[in-house]
């Protein structure tokens, strides 16, 4: 796996990914990539990759379905946090800010994704491998976090303002998810959510996902 040449993206106004599942093959490189730009601790992920299994032995059918944050319009999260550490940027990303996050968990409980993760304190303290010394790569990467803090995934802010697309749009080997302006018509994400029905997660939940389903 490798992201060392990320496909540029356009300028987006309100960036947005569709995931084709037809084209999902379960490989977990999104995973794997999204994990490794964002420096995770142990255990925590920012996307994963489900599946859901259908029809009886000899038809059956398997189907993976990635998650991530939708980064809601109507954003749940943003609406409980009482320290004001959930926040949306001018293009509509969905953010926390590390310093203002007191680890209540109020945004995890009202995301109806799942898409929360509480940081455990302990490991920034133990380390990967519980000894109490921090791997380089851990040095590095928990600067960006506050232990205990409730976070997720970005979309990448900082590849997006840098004009490149999120990491796990870039991995994908079979070109599932697709990264573009939904506020631009003739953008290949609002192309494919036109042409081929696409579809939020929770419709009922009303919460103006910028992540649609495309079978």
């Amino acid at each position: 796996m490798t992201i060392t040449e990320p496909r540029p993206t356009a300028t987006t106004t309100t960036p947005h990914v569709t995931v084709l599942v037809d084209r999902c093959v379960g490989c977990q490189d999104c995973v794997v990539a999204c994990k490794t730009e964002n420096m995770l601790p142990e255990d925590v992920f920012f996307t994963r990759t489900f599946v859901a299994e259908s029809g009886q032995f000899p038809n059956v059918k398997r189907t993976y379905i990635p998650t991530l944050c939708n980064h809601c319009e109507d954003a749940p999260c943003q609406k409980v946090c009482p320290s004001g550490a959930t926040y949306t940027r001018g293009d509509g990303i969905v953010m926390v800010d590390k310093d203002k996050c007191i680890g209540c968990s109020s945004c995890a409980v009202a995301c109806p994704y799942d898409q929360r993760t509480q940081l455990d304190a302990e490991a920034f303290k133990d380390g990967l491998f519980g000894s109490g010394q921090l791997t380089p790569f851990e040095e590095q990467g928990y600067g960006r976090f506050t232990p205990g803090m409730v976070t997720k995934c970005d979309f990448c802010s900082g590849r997006v303002d840098a004009g490149l697309d999120p990491a796990c749009v870039v991995t994908c080997p079979t070109d599932a998810r697709i990264f573009g302006d939904l506020d631009d018509p003739e953008s290949r994400p609002s192309r494919l959510i036109r042409e081929r029905n696409g579809r939020p997660p929770l419709p009922e939940k009303n919460t103006r996902p910028k992540v649609y389903y495309v079978d």
